[in-house]
């Protein structure tokens, strides 16, 4: 239940806001401390790991690695948003965060998840180019159009924060107000707010659509095409090895959208239901982790890089920088 304090009619100032987290006994909440805390870490431990695999071998500077590389690189961040503030809440009875300090996790945090639709998206176009356009390839891939992709997803993910954060942020708050949730999300936001939100929700579900729908159907349009290609390739051993160099990301691609899609594009409907917080574990916590396995399971080449860095037998860069194909 969300608890307000209203003080009159009057509009006050807020300068915090009481993120409830998860309600459990003193010694659940040490449990939970160190459940999230050995999650976290592996997390970093598992990006940077792939980020160095990726560096470390020349075989892997490819645009599809050079993509891989940048998602590693923007989990770090996203779960460092919110897993050390959340494990700073289990070990403290005084769970207030400042007004600035939860406009600031949020802007940074929809910077990340905004980014990364996005950047899903350039990865499900780099397949379907290496797959229905294999001679194509090295000459439309270059490192100067990977670089702008990449380079674009970085800024369309801070424009569509800054904006709406430009709208959440000029809204009232009365007193303290109290956040069924642990961390500072769109959803609880709008909804412990005192006057009517809904123009700001309206500019959020607007940039959502455009955020989520179009790289959707970028998503959609590629691996439809990459499918109909594959289908049409005459060997089994040729349709499986078409098909594995894209099941990796087409299993992060499901578990991220199939985790984030009705939570941003209807936030404030979301808030209501009491399975809000798990479903947030899911894509904050659960989704991050998973990802590095998925692409290491799925992956030899990447397999064998980590292999070589763990054991530190490094192949050094190529000297001239260029791709491999």
């Amino acid at each position: 239940m969300i608890t307000m304090v209203l003080e009159g009619d009057n509009h006050t100032v807020t300068t915090h806001f009481i993120l409830l987290g998860f309600p459990t006994p003193p010694a659940f909440q040490l449990l939970l401390f160190f459940v999230f805390l050995a999650t976290y870490l592996l997390t970093l431990l598992e990006n940077f790991l792939i980020i160095l695999a990726i560096r470390s071998d020349g075989q892997l500077h490819k645009p599809m690695y050079f993509f891989l590389s940048n998602l590693s690189f923007l989990e770090m961040w996203y779960v460092t948003v919110i897993s050390p503030r959340m494990l700073g809440d289990f070990l403290s009875h005084s769970k207030t965060i400042s007004f600035n300090g939860c406009m600031t996790q949020l802007y940074f945090f929809v910077t990340f998840v905004c980014t990364e639709y996005i950047l899903l998206a350039v990865m499900a176009f780099d397949r379907y180019v290496a797959i229905c356009n294999p001679l194509r390839y090295p000459v439309i891939m270059t490192k100067q159009l990977c670089g702008t992709l990449a380079g674009g997803c970085w800024f369309c993910g801070l424009i569509t924060a800054m904006i709406k954060m430009v709208f959440i942020a000029r809204l009232h708050y009365c007193g303290t107000p109290h956040i069924n949730h642990y961390f500072c999300d769109i959803s609880p936001l709008l909804n412990v707010s005192c006057e009517d939100s809904s123009r700001a929700e309206l500019v959020d579900f607007f940039l959502a659509l455009m955020v989520i729908a179009v790289p959707l159907c970028v998503v959609v349009a590629s691996y439809t095409t990459i499918l109909t290609t594959i289908l049409r390739i005459p060997s089994a051993q040729g349709r499986q090895k078409a098909f594995s160099t894209c099941a990796s990301h087409l299993t992060v691609v499901i578990l991220f959208y199939s985790t984030t899609l009705f939570t941003y594009t209807r936030p404030k409907l979301m808030y209501a239901y009491s399975s809000n917080k798990l479903v947030s574990v899911l894509y904050t916590v659960i989704v991050p982790l998973l990802n590095p396995i998925i692409y290491c399971l799925r992956n030899r080449e990447v397999k064998a890089a980590l292999k070589k860095t763990i054991l530190c037998k490094r192949r050094g860069p190529r000297e001239d920088g260029a791709w491999v194909n």
